[in-house]
């Protein structure tokens, strides 16, 4: 553990990304092949469960402190984590040679199914024997929050250095459903066989978001331009006589669409399509709220199938008759995934192509976006056409040129206590609007402040209070804030009738009274625009 700890140490103090790459390279060169794998796990964030509730973690913490509950609380706000409270302030011993990485994995989830006192002797033994840093990293992963400021391409950056195996070979290989419980180091790898996974994703290519237009970009023709649609990402996977589905999160969705099965009889085995995941009907893309009516259910009725169908929206194939095919250039893939769609189209609807956005300058191609929303599109794709499919979010090929957020300028009535680092400050606020006289709360929103501006609603927060209701205040109704939004449906949920889609704080108008914030009918009237 003592060498791990060291490791998060060095990623936690360090925003050089030559620095976090020299440290992991240093780590796996010293650490074992078991703590490797766990490592590796880690900082993929294939996280193990919590094994014991944070509400006992701060009872036994305050209790190994020595000190009453309240003095732990204050503590702990002013901290803002519990893990890194409890590791300060519970006295423990420095020992040279603490367990590895794999024994105290191993203890951690050996605590999963014992009874708090069993679990409580095991934690005060873990803390009593373990660094300040070893105890804090212990409190991460035993709460099951434990995350590190690395991304995943620089982890496998590192690792390519260590074993001198490709980047996007290893970026694969670390791909689906492993754990250090089901493969080892060596087999995982040093030995990867793409047989061995049948139901194995690629990593996704992420573009970048383009701000101020593509003129920056060179000639038009360099480029292909589709239409940025508005489901899930997702890759399906037609092997070995087998479909699977994964979300961009890593998330096998094989069973939430089942619609998809019927691939392994329309397009040639070993075949992989990057899409999106889309409700369809009619011949048109339906609002994403729709979707939403499938993801989280456990089972997908009839009556789901029937009134919220999908399609995958192909824009790219990334593995032909079995090979992997990505390195090629887009323009040759797409020609192969237009065969592929076309074939497929005689044993199944549920497959349809992006189409490409035909332009020949870039004032025909922003008109076409500005008619995105009419689409139900959240914008425009640009990828220009001799590029391969790389991993993650690189710059120059793939570009994102999103419409312009809507907005609406509201009213903050409530605001709450954030969490982590933000405890003691009010962040996370409630918006409304006007509505024959009344406010009324339509949405909740906590991002898009500087570090400046959140210090400076706080301190206002705190002196403009009506009444408290726990970590909640009201406050008096008179700051107006510009909140930006992706989308906007109906619902019943919402005493608004109103629920926006990614809401976030455009700017603080300080500049306009409260009595010119807009009104629901306002917000209504974007929702009838907006197809709701």
């Amino acid at each position: 553990m003592k060498r791990f700890a060291q490791l998060f140490t060095e990623l936690d103090q360090t925003t050089k990304t030559l620095k976090k790459v020299e440290a992991l390279v240093r780590y796996f060169e010293e650490a074992p092949d078991e703590d490797k794998l766990w490592a590796i796990a880690l900082l993929s964030d294939k996280r193990p469960r919590r094994t014991v509730r944070s509400a006992l973690v701060r009872e036994w913490g305050a209790q190994a402190a020595g000190i009453p509950k309240w003095l732990f609380a204050e503590s702990y706000g002013v901290v803002g984590d519990l893990g890194e409270t409890i590791a300060l302030m519970v006295p423990g011993e420095e020992i040279a040679n603490s367990g590895s990485l794999t024994y105290w994995m191993d203890y951690i989830r050996g605590m999963e199914k014992l009874d708090d006192t069993t679990k409580h002797e095991l934690v005060a033994d873990a803390w009593g024997s373990l660094s300040v840093m070893e105890r804090f990293v212990f409190n991460k992963l035993i709460g099951g929050s434990f995350r590190v400021g690395l991304s995943q391409k620089l982890m496998v950056r590192a690792l390519a250095q260590y074993t001198n195996i490709e980047e996007n070979a290893l970026a694969h290989r670390l791909m689906g459903k492993w754990t250090p419980d089901n493969t080892t180091y060596q087999k995982l790898v040093v030995e990867e066989d793409l047989n061995e996974d049948a139901s194995r994703p690629y990593p996704f290519y992420l573009a970048y978001a383009l701000e101020n237009g593509p003129a920056v970009l060179g000639e038009p023709e360099e480029w292909f331009a589709e239409h940025k649609w508005d489901g899930i990402r997702g890759q399906v996977i037609v092997r070995n006589g087998q479909v699977f589905t994964w979300s961009r999160g890593e998330e096998l969705v094989t069973d939430k669409f089942p619609e998809y099965l019927a691939f392994k009889d329309a397009v040639p085995d070993g075949t992989v399509l990057d899409g999106e995941i889309l409700p369809f009907k009619d011949g048109k893309a339906l609002p994403f709220q729709v979707l939403q009516t499938r993801i989280g259910r456990k089972n997908v009725t009839k009556k789901i199938l029937t009134d919220a169908p999908v399609v995958l929206i192909a824009y790219d194939i990334l593995e032909y008759q079995g090979e992997d095919i990505r390195e090629m250039p887009i323009v040759e893939r797409r020609a192969i995934l237009e065969k592929v769609v076309s074939e497929a189209a005689m044993k199944t609807d549920r497959l349809l192509i992006s189409d490409l956005v035909e332009f020949n300058t870039w004032e025909e191609l922003a008109n076409e976006r500005l008619r995105s929303r009419e689409q139900l599109s959240e914008g425009i794709m640009l990828k220009r056409k001799t590029a391969p499919y790389r991993v993650g979010r690189r710059k120059g090929d793939w570009w994102k040129w999103k419409v312009d957020a809507l907005t609406i300028d509201a009213v903050m009535i409530y605001a709450m206590r954030g969490s982590g680092r933000r405890a003691n400050l009010y962040t996370d606020y409630t918006f409304a609007v006007w509505d024959n006289g009344a406010l009324v709360p339509f949405t909740k929103a906590y991002s898009g402040l500087t570090d400046a501006e959140i210090n400076q609603v706080d301190r206002w927060i705190k002196a403009n209070t009506i009444e408290k209701f726990g970590p909640v205040r009201s406050v008096q109704p008179v700051q107006v804030f510009e909140i930006a939004f992706e989308g906007i449906q109906a619902s019943t949920r919402h005493k608004s009738g109103i629920a926006l889609r990614f809401p976030r704080i455009n700017r603080w108008r300080q500049d306009k009274p409260a009595t010119e914030a807009d009104t629901l009918q306002t917000l209504q009237e974007i929702l009838r625009g907006y197809g709701g």
